[in-house]
């Protein structure tokens, strides 16, 4: 039974707390210790000398929810991020204090400064993950993400004391620098610290989380809209800091991620941290074979992509070879530009907007209508969490791309239209829009960078999707107001035709990678065609899809036997 040792008050470069077993007694290595007392309740997640103080109470179940709530909480972040804007474009206090920007109420304000003021942020998001991109794999990912919530925090202070354009301008780019870090380092934290059969889950509920927080910011914009003075719009870009305080809070005492331990040469470290998410991890040692599987499996991974990489160089991901390195990078950076050019975020960003210039509705009519599509949108984003890893991941973008394409079709009509009756089946249609997106194009693209991208180039392809989620989303939402003020109804035609155009990219050329374990997928990548589906040969899918020679497997290091049909882990 695994109790506390604490190391205490020492600077001795070997300083650390350790995970100490009765059946091994610790040994103070010239360190000062104080035991605590034997406990059947909780065990320690404990690192060594490069993070000394990171300790957390939790393993098994508990230490992978507690994974999921933050990794969550941080794009509850991106979602409010994402919605906050819209409802005060449009609001009273707002356009007194900037009307340079204000195009719905008289003001005859630029609806092309609106819609750089807006989509400016995007541009900072852009850098965060290029940065991410360049110096994520350094830092590893809870640095990256806790360097992203404090940014975000200065970004979202400087919006909310904004008196002008410029300032507003600032706080905007600050504030994406921040999110565009954490959107591409959350989902490859998250997705490491996963096992394969909850994967999946685990970032569909990240998502919704994420649309709660698009629903969050709708209802607050909402509330403040009958607030008279600048409380209207400065509290709601001031609550962004409480988001990144949480994030912050939860990433300071929960682990890193295995694999980017191992790649850095931290085996034990990561051994105890496969240890500590397993679900029975109270019932189990480190030394449990399946363990020792797993960490040689990763090794043997690491191995074999440094070998591709050749010297593991940025230049690897434009390259194809054996791995596939060039493909599985335009993979996922092809799941960002479809889930941005679907429209969404003419919607997300732009709803009350929309309702009032397309549909013609009230300002307060239309911030209400706002606050119920998030609530519509919130709880379609909880459907994945049940089906993504029973339905897998092809079907779903099929089916979302398809009801999308249709929505946007049925969108155009009615809004060219212009009656009453035309007005109300397009509500329904920017309503059903988002259950279609929410169900198949939500999570699914913030997933494929991480499961597709080999650990050798796995940050910088995930920063580089994330990277291109932006620009596309800086397009959307930067000529949103412009075609929609210019060309009407026009505008959802060509989001029509691009979600049309989804559905045969997404058949002929995404691999399903449903329960397989991120070993596994590299499989599907590297045996000379792309499979785009597991097969009955190739093994059982999810964990221990290889064993060892018995040198490996005490050792964790030489070289490393792929044997399929094996004892528990085969057909």
């Amino acid at each position: 039974d695994p109790f506390f040792v604490r190391l205490f008050g020492s600077s001795h470069p070997n300083f650390s707390f350790r995970l100490i077993s009765r059946s091994k007694p610790p040994s103070c290595e010239g360190i000062s210790i104080a035991c605590a007392a034997p406990s059947q309740s909780f065990s320690s997640l404990i690192v060594t000398n490069h993070n000394p103080f990171i300790m957390t109470i939790l393993v098994g179940r508990p230490l992978n929810w507690a994974i999921t709530a933050t990794a969550g909480s941080g794009f509850l972040l991106f979602g409010y991020d994402q919605g906050v804007m819209s409802g005060l474009l449009t609001g009273y206090a707002f356009t007194r204090t900037f009307p340079e920007i204000d195009t719905a109420n008289g003001g005859g304000g630029s609806s092309s400064l609106q819609g750089t003021v807006v989509a400016i942020y995007e541009i900072g998001c852009f850098f965060g993950a290029i940065f991410c991109l360049l110096v994520g794999e350094r830092l590893g990912r809870r640095k990256c993400i806790m360097l992203g919530c404090i940014i975000l925090s200065i970004g979202a202070a400087l919006q909310a004391s904004a008196f002008g354009i410029p300032q507003m301008i600032v706080g905007r780019i600050v504030a994406g620098l921040g999110n565009g870090m954490n959107t591409s380092t959350i989902p490859v934290w998250h997705s490491e610290l996963m096992k394969a059969d909850n994967r999946g889950k685990g970032l569909a509920i990240e998502l919704a989380i994420n649309i709660f927080g698009v629903m969050s910011a709708y209802w607050v914009d909402y509330g403040m809209s009958y607030v008279s003075n600048d409380a209207q719009f400065r509290f709601p870009l001031a609550l962004q800091i409480l988001f990144a305080l949480v994030t912050l809070s939860g990433i300071l005492v929960l682990p890193e991620s295995p694999r980017w331990l191992i790649a850095h040469d931290r085996h034990d470290e990561a051994k105890h941290i496969l240890w500590a998410v397993e679900k029975d991890a109270t019932s189990i040692t480190e030394n449990e074979p399946k363990l020792e599987r797993n960490l040689a499996e990763i090794q043997a991974a690491i191995r074999e992509e440094r070998e591709a990489a050749n010297t593991g160089s940025f230049k690897m991901m434009f390259k194809n070879g054996d791995q596939k390195f060039l493909y599985r990078t335009m993979l996922g950076i092809g799941g960002q530009f479809m889930q941005q050019l679907s429209g969404i975020n003419l919607i997300t960003y732009y709803a009350p907007v929309i309702f009032q210039e397309s549909v013609g509705i009230s300002h307060n009519l239309s911030l209400l209508l706002a606050g119920f599509n998030g609530v519509a949108y919130f709880f379609s984003s909880l459907i994945p969490i049940w089906i993504i890893d029973r339905l897998g991941r092809r079907k779903l973008m099929l089916f979302a791309a398809a009801g999308q394409c249709a929505c946007m079709a049925i969108l155009a009509g009615t809004v060219s239209n212009g009656s009453v009756p035309a007005g109300i089946v397009a509500i329904v249609m920017l309503f059903l829009f988002n259950f279609f997106f929410a169900v198949g194009l939500l999570a699914i693209p913030w997933l494929l960078p991480a499961e597709y991208a080999p650990l050798a180039i796995r940050t910088r392809a995930a920063a580089l999707a994330t990277a291109s989620n932006w620009i596309f989303t800086f397009l959307v939402v930067e000529i949103t107001p412009v075609s929609i003020k210019s060309i009407g109804w026009r505008t959802y035609v060509y989001f029509c035709i691009f979600n049309a155009c989804f559905v045969p990219l997404i058949y002929f050329f995404y691999p399903e990678t449903q329960n397989l374990s991120l070993e596994q997928i590299d499989r599907l990548f590297t045996g000379g065609k792309v499979q785009l589906y597991w097969k009955a040969s190739m093994g059982t899918p999810g964990e221990g899809s290889h064993v060892l020679s018995e040198k490996d497997s005490e050792s964790g290091s030489g070289n490393i036997q792929r044997v399929e049909n094996k004892e528990e882990f085969t057909n």
